[in-house]
């Protein structure tokens, strides 16, 4: 016998509006750079997914699909015995080097990767800044 009423196994997903901004290279990339986003779920998997639907590049620009993406020449080696608890998002949840997907100011990797909760009103942040050498 089932719990679930009719009216229940007929409900949508839960919708969930946030304020969405982009910096550097990502603000570029897209039409508005600082807008209203709403989406279909409650986490930053269920954002991203269907942000990149609509912008298929800004993936690219982000999301790192391997590990040799996800890292580059030049970081300093993490000392032996790291304090606290450290953890890195799985293979093809990283963001590309020097990219940052951040939810409510904190980035998505000391959260829950991509599948941190989103509430309504949440502030969810693409950057990417512009780098410049000599």
């Amino acid at each position: 016998m089932s719990t679930t009423t009719d009216t229940e196994s007929q409900a949508s997903p839960r919708t969930t509006t946030v304020a969405l901004h982009a910096t550097g290279h990502v603000r570029d990339a897209m039409e508005q750079p600082h807008q209203t986003f709403t989406f279909q779920g409650d986490t930053l998997r269920d954002l991203l997914e269907k942000l990149f639907d609509e912008q298929p590049g800004l993936a690219e620009m982000l999301v790192a699909e391997t590990e040799a993406e996800a890292t580059t020449d030049g970081w300093a080696k993490p000392p032996e015995n790291l304090p606290g608890t450290w953890h890195k998002n799985p293979e093809g949840e990283q963001t590309k080097p020097y990219a940052r997907v951040l939810v409510n100011g904190k980035f998505n990797e000391v959260l829950d990767g991509f599948d941190t909760h989103i509430e309504d009103e949440d502030r969810v942040s693409l950057v990417y800044p512009f780098i410049f050498c000599c």
